[in-house]
């Protein structure tokens, strides 16, 4: 299928084009920072923003997007689940 939209530049308000599923890993760095962080199952979430920050999100709801720039989603701290990392 060919992309209208393929000679624009994304900007942080277009829709994600890329998504991984992530396993939280207090080493682990994802594949890529995220434009959002999905939540699929509602709990906590640590993370390690983009600016290098480690902070924790309490009581987050399920089946929600959140604007998180993150390179890292930490298993300490963390009982959500059903993340996924879009970009």
């Amino acid at each position: 299928m060919e992309d209208p939209f393929k000679n624009q530049a994304p900007s942080l308000t277009s829709p994600a084009s890329q998504g991984e599923a992530i396993t939280p890993s207090d080493t682990a760095t994802l594949g890529q920072p995220t434009r959002a962080l999905y939540v699929g199952t509602g709990g906590d979430v640590t993370v390690e923003m983009l600016g290098g920050q480690q902070l924790t999100f309490s009581g987050l709801q399920g089946g929600q997007f959140y604007p998180l720039r993150v390179v890292k989603v930490l298993a300490t701290g963390t009982t959500a689940s059903g993340l996924v990392g879009v970009s």
